[in-house]
């Protein structure tokens, strides 16, 4: 595992990936706690998977945005180090299962000869940033948002303020207010707006969120202009990293946090929170995004199409004009999101004569290709039909979105990957009208965690059980009415039926006939279940969910066999809390370092925040020796006063919140950075003889 050592020209990538190897090596000598490992593989990227002694990693491509060369490199090493096939995600990412721990550093090294990361995919960080896929492209855009989604990325990567927060952040970006890229579920979401005097701005969606308790995001600024970007996300991420919970992962997502101090408050905190920010403008280069270039323009052959009503649906689906006049962009319908390698490679040489060297991952598990001439329509068509990839319907009913449930995932309580492609034929075959439809989806997820986004779906389904003749059942929750209204604006799917999974099929036939029997002309989804209201559907479904007529495969889980039986592993959609008292004087120690080199390259606001967190280790490490386990970096300090400064334990000569809190209120200047390091190596040096003095008693 020598040679990525010398051959990556980025030290800090060089850094990162050596750092991995020697946490792995450390973990596999017991010299580091395992559950500090987990924590740091997965802000690499490296996921636990079902399967034991075998990972998923979770490739970050910013905005879903990447080259020929790129996906190439992607087939190559999902068949070096895992299964051969790559998984499209509802974040814009990819990820590679089956992967060994000890060749996860190779793999990374591998993929950064491209330009491509792991760097913070999973973990308690800023996820993958997300934008409408269509960003550049759109004709009812503002203005491209893909520089700005490219800058929060780059920003925030690395970022010390954001490497070890209570839970993850999710940032999307959309282009228009037809908000596809969902702000309304983000813990921040933009959406891009130009006031009265021409000058750009975002509107923002505040601390939404899916998961088991949903929540719709506010609107607290309805233009924020485009300098204000970073630094207002940098001081939301302070505030979250301070007053967020740590020990309790199912309440520590920003929105938790609004519901427990109150909107005004966690705002009033973010305005605080701008004097210690490391800018105070930022002016994001829009040149940083540029556009791919064209196909060159050329005679194209004629080519024999086999089903011109194929062609002509395909064309009407997945097919749509860009604003730059003459080009249009095909969207590419994936099944379950799923690419074989060998396919994948055969996509690309198929593909590459007839559109522009940028592919973009859309939020259902698609692809969209940009830069198609007309008279290339006919060719790229047959090109993509040869290989599957010519499926109508894309973003239709009959384009499901689902996560991927029990075939890999310690959370999957019922599989969800066969269900979709079963109903995604119940579209197909039995109602072909649908295939039209943009404003009616399906999404599914293999449990009530929303990965596959069955929340904001007009019909959802996630994975459960039932218990009948003292026998488990696998089932889905039938959730219904949810989905996109528009600039900001977002519906939560509702609870309505619990039935078993091999009756969601039924589920979609008695749903469909009922809304093309009663749905009134023009009236769609959202307005119809409006109408009938939620007992209406609970009625008709209820006759699917009685369990006194149980047919024997009905205890047989969709793509399985075997007689079904849950088991449920441990999530790892955050990094858990370490509570031991000698890890986290190691950790306070390693980020001071972090402080002191940081000091020496003149980064005095990542100074000071290293030297920020590493106070607040120390002090949470004596805490826990007296049993406070305090659940906020904000209680920490607000205990350790409580319990060592007022009792006279510790003479700090002010108290430690007055001590540690100055970096709200000083600019991060090299003089506070120095005085704020030095202040705290004093108190670092305390802390240590402390320690000293309660293991020799």
């Amino acid at each position: 595992m020598q040679s990525f050592r010398t051959e990556l020209e980025n030290p800090i990538v060089e850094q990162d990936i050596i750092d991995l190897e020697r946490k792995i090596k450390a973990f596999r000598e017991g010299t580091i706690h395992e559950e500090k490992f987990r924590s740091l593989r997965l802000a690499r990227g490296v996921y636990g998977q079902r399967q034991p002694g075998v990972q998923m990693v979770r490739i970050k491509l910013p905005f879903g945005k990447v080259t020929f060369k790129q996906l190439l490199r992607i087939a190559d090493v999902a068949d070096e180090y895992g299964s051969g096939n790559f998984h499209l995600t509802t974040r814009q990412d990819i990820q590679i299962h089956y992967v060994s721990l000890d060749r996860t550093p190779e793999l990374w090294a591998e993929l950064e000869r491209d330009d491509i990361t792991l760097r913070e995919a999973c973990g308690n960080t800023v996820r993958n940033v997300t934008s409408s896929p269509n960003a550049g492209i759109d004709p009812e855009e503002p203005f491209d948002v893909s520089p700005y989604a490219h800058a929060v990325f780059a920003y925030f990567l690395r970022n010390p303020i954001c490497q070890e927060m209570g839970r993850k952040i999710k940032i999307s970006f959309s282009s228009s207010d037809k908000d596809t890229a969902y702000s309304y579920i983000h813990d921040l979401g933009f959406i891009p707006k130009v006031n009265e005097k021409g000058e750009r701005g975002f509107k923002v969606m505040f601390a939404g969120g899916l998961g088991a308790q949903p929540f719709l995001a506010n609107a607290v600024q309805e233009f924020l202009p485009e300098d204000q970007l970073i630094p207002y996300t940098e001081a939301v991420l302070r505030v979250f990293d301070r007053y967020g919970e740590r020990n309790n992962r199912n309440k520590a997502r920003l929105k938790y946090l609004v519901q427990k101090l109150g909107l005004d408050e966690v705002i009033r905190l973010v305005e605080e929170e701008k004097i210690a920010n490391k800018v105070k403008s930022f002016k994001v280069d829009i040149t940083a995004v540029p556009q791919p270039v064209a196909p060159f323009e050329q005679a194209f052959e004629t080519v024999a199409i086999a089903d011109e009503n194929h062609y002509q649906l395909w064309l009407a689906t997945n097919v749509i004009p860009q604003k730059q006049e003459g080009f249009y962009a095909v969207y590419v319908k994936v099944t379950v999101g799923d690419i074989k390698t060998d396919l994948a490679r055969a996509f690309v040489a198929a593909v590459k004569p007839f559109i522009a060297d940028e592919i973009r991952i859309t939020q259902n598990q698609g692809l969209l290709l940009k830069f198609v001439r007309k008279e290339a329509l006919p060719s790229l068509y047959v090109a993509l039909n040869n290989l599957g990839f010519a499926k109508a319907g894309f973003g239709s009913l009959a384009d499901i979105t689902t996560c991927p449930g029990t075939d890999t995932c310690n959370l999957g309580i019922s599989n969800s990957m066969t269900l979709a492609e079963v109903l995604e034929e119940v579209v197909y075959h039995d109602f072909p009208e649908f295939v039209y439809h943009k404003n009616l989806n399906i999404k599914i997820s293999g449990c009530m965690n929303s990965c596959g986004q069955h929340g904001l779906a007009e019909i959802g389904f996630h994975g459960s059980s039932v218990k009948a003749d003292g026998k488990v059942v696998p089932a889905v929750q039938v959730m219904l009415g949810g989905g996109t209204v528009g600039n900001g604006e977002g519906r939560v799917a509702e609870r309505v039926i619990k039935v078993p999974s091999k009756r969601a099929t039924g589920v979609l036939h008695y749903l469909l006939n009922d809304f093309k029997a009663n749905g009134n002309a023009e009236e769609n989804f959202h307005q119809y279940y409006d109408r009938q209201g939620k007992d209406h559907f609970y009625q008709l479904l209820k006759p699917l969910a009685d369990l006194t007529n149980l047919q024997a495969e009905e205890f047989v889980d969709w793509g399985h066999e075997e007689t079904f039986a849950t088991a449920i592993g441990v999530g790892e959609c955050a990094g858990v809390v370490i509570d031991l008292v000698a890890t986290l004087l190691l950790e306070a120690d390693e980020k001071f370092g972090w402080a002191k080199a940081s000091l020496h390259n003149g980064a005095y606001a990542d100074a000071i925040y290293h030297t920020y967190a590493a106070m607040v280790s120390a002090a949470k490490s004596l805490l826990l020796d007296k049993g406070v386990n305090a659940s906020t970096q904000a209680g920490v300090i607000k205990e350790f006063d409580n319990q060592y400064v007022e009792s006279g334990e510790f003479n700090l000569g002010r108290s430690f919140a007055d001590l540690v809190l100055q970096i709200n209120k000083n600019e991060p200047s090299a003089e506070f950075a120095n005085a704020y390091y030095a202040q705290a190596e004093a108190f670092l040096s305390e802390i240590k003889a402390k320690r000293t003095i309660q293991l020799a008693n």
